[in-house]
């Protein structure tokens, strides 16, 4: 399955879960509903991921981590907040950078219209 298609069955399944949901829940309600929504699709799905960084001769274990990664292919950040600012496109362009992964998606379940929530970001490898 290639990146663009998770994306689809990922924005798909965030618009049922905010439509079901509204708005002003925690992020965790959102991540666990997502998380059921997409192992119900079908999908690998690996929750709050820690991943290591190397810097010169330093390794970090738990340099970051990532609300989902599915399928080894898509990194997904789940917020629940007024709105995406810079610091959280940068900070989703650093986790692609660094896994090499190619596209990413911050889902923001507090939008009125869950679509303006939504913000895709490709690294260009």
């Amino acid at each position: 399955m290639i990146e663009n298609e998770i994306s689809g069955i990922v924005f798909d399944a965030g618009i049922k879960i905010h439509r079901t949901l509204g708005i002003g829940l925690y992020e965790n309600v959102y991540e666990e509903c997502l998380i059921y929504e997409l192992k119900n699709r079908g999908l690998n799905v690996e929750s709050q991921k820690d991943i290591a960084i190397e810097y010169e001769d330093l390794k970090i274990h738990r340099a970051f981590r990532v609300d989902l990664l599915i399928e080894n292919k898509v990194i997904i950040e789940i917020k629940a907040v007024p709105e995406i600012n810079d610091y959280h496109f940068f900070q989703l362009l650093n986790y692609l950078r660094i896994t090499n992964v190619k596209l990413g998606m911050i889902l923001n379940f507090h939008s009125v219209l869950f679509k303006n929530g939504v913000k895709r970001v490709v690294n260009k490898l």
